[in-house]
């Protein structure tokens, strides 16, 4: 693990082009970093980080402390694929339109992003999809968690153990797909939303054993939906659904 971060790398317009050639310098080297800074109504960005201990986060980085990789704009594609193990990731997306799509393999990653966490577009649109290969990573994905968003499809696949997932959506009308093939995972999600007629959908499609899952559907429209398919033994698994937007918890 390093010490400190190397020189920040301040990346606006042509995203696409610019991180290309900072990920393509340093694909086979160990504790690679990238920091990112981005606003502008559009921008399409592609990362690729190949070793150990890389980083992907925000300027204001420093020794020891990882910030958030900060995209501004009203549309935005993030396209993310990381290989090794203890890698880091931590961003916030400000976007009105967002698609992202991240493929992790690999052990020990930590991985974090916020989409809208301000409510300054409204995150009215989002398509996301997590590919996720390897064992004891750490995953947090939260939307709309200052203020409600429109629309959201997230799709998880995660292959390998010990994995922990942590989801936080306030958004009405989302659509959540979990595919999780591994023993000793441990699933928290917890959805809301008020306004909007359809409710939130979440399917859990899980094999292995040991695992825990915690899920709360607290929309306030009575017509969230949810559908869980598990196989494998020792589980503990905690289901809320509430149509009055509140939960004593787990």
């Amino acid at each position: 693990m390093r010490e400190g971060f190397g020189p920040m790398k301040q990346i606006h317009r042509n995203l696409l082009v610019i991180v290309g050639i900072v990920a393509s310098t340093f694909i086979w080297s160990a504790d690679n970093e990238i920091y990112i800074d981005q606003s502008g109504a559009t921008a399409n960005i592609d990362i690729e980080q190949l070793g150990i201990s890389n980083l992907i986060g925000g300027l204001s980085s420093t020794a020891g402390s990882l910030t958030p990789l900060d995209l501004d704009g009203t549309s935005m594609t993030l396209d993310i694929n990381m290989i090794g193990a203890t890698n880091k990731f931590f961003g916030d997306i400000y976007a009105d339109s967002f698609v992202g799509d991240y493929n992790f393999t690999g052990s020990s990653n930590t991985f974090t992003i916020q989409v809208d966490p301000s409510n300054t577009y409204g995150g009215d649109s989002s398509n996301q999809q997590v590919d996720v290969t390897g064992a004891s990573n750490t995953f947090v994905l939260n939307q709309g968690t200052s203020a409600l968003a429109a629309t959201l499809d997230l799709d998880w696949v995660i292959q390998g153990s010990n994995n922990t997932i942590t989801s936080n959506i306030n958004i009405d009308g989302a659509t959540n797909y979990v595919d999780i093939d591994g023993s000793d995972n441990t699933l928290t999600y917890t959805g809301t939303g008020v306004t909007a007629s359809a409710g939130g959908y979440f399917y859990l499609d899980q094999t292995g054993g040991s695992r825990t899952f915690n899920i709360q559907q607290l929309s306030t429209q009575d017509n969230d939906w949810l559908k869980i398919i598990s196989v494998g033994s020792n589980g503990v698994l905690c289901i809320i659904q509430n149509d009055q937007g509140s939960s004593l918890g787990c």
